[in-house]
């Protein structure tokens, strides 16, 4: 199983361990965490590759990730492809963010975090109930 995480270009570094956990929560329930503006480093005047090519990765994952504590065009153009492939797709933001409507109105699952650790709990426990998968025992 493979996880496209979408996130804003522009506040990548703003939210690197935030990125950290949600890799980190993937991987440890089996899933392959891809994260797009990671992966690629295109020009402004490659535009039509950079779609392209990110449309083929989601079309190659099981599902997508909408980090948007940091509201981003890109990030609701992968969601709605991804909708229009009949993704899942998970909804993350911080407490303190901005509510995106058009997002959360696409999303099939939402977790609005307080922080990092907290981030860890919910999105655990969501990809387990999404994947089937218990939590290994201690």
């Amino acid at each position: 199983m493979r996880a496209y995480i979408s996130v804003s270009y522009s506040r990548r570094k703003n939210i690197k361990d935030v990125l950290n956990v949600i890799t980190e929560v993937l991987q440890d329930t089996g899933i392959i965490p891809f994260v797009f503006i990671d992966a690629y480093s295109f020009s402004t005047s490659e535009e039509k590759q950079m779609m392209a090519k990110a449309m083929l990765n989601i079309d190659s994952s099981d599902l997508l990730i909408a980090e948007v504590s940091d509201k981003a065009i890109g990030i609701g153009v992968e969601a709605g492809y991804a909708k229009a492939k009949g993704k899942p797709i998970i909804y993350l933001r911080h407490t303190d963010a901005e509510h995106s409507t058009t997002l959360a109105g696409t999303s099939d699952y939402q977790i609005i975090y307080q922080n990092v650790e907290d981030l860890r709990i919910n999105l655990g426990m969501m990809l387990r109930q999404i994947t089937g998968k218990q939590k290994p025992p201690l």
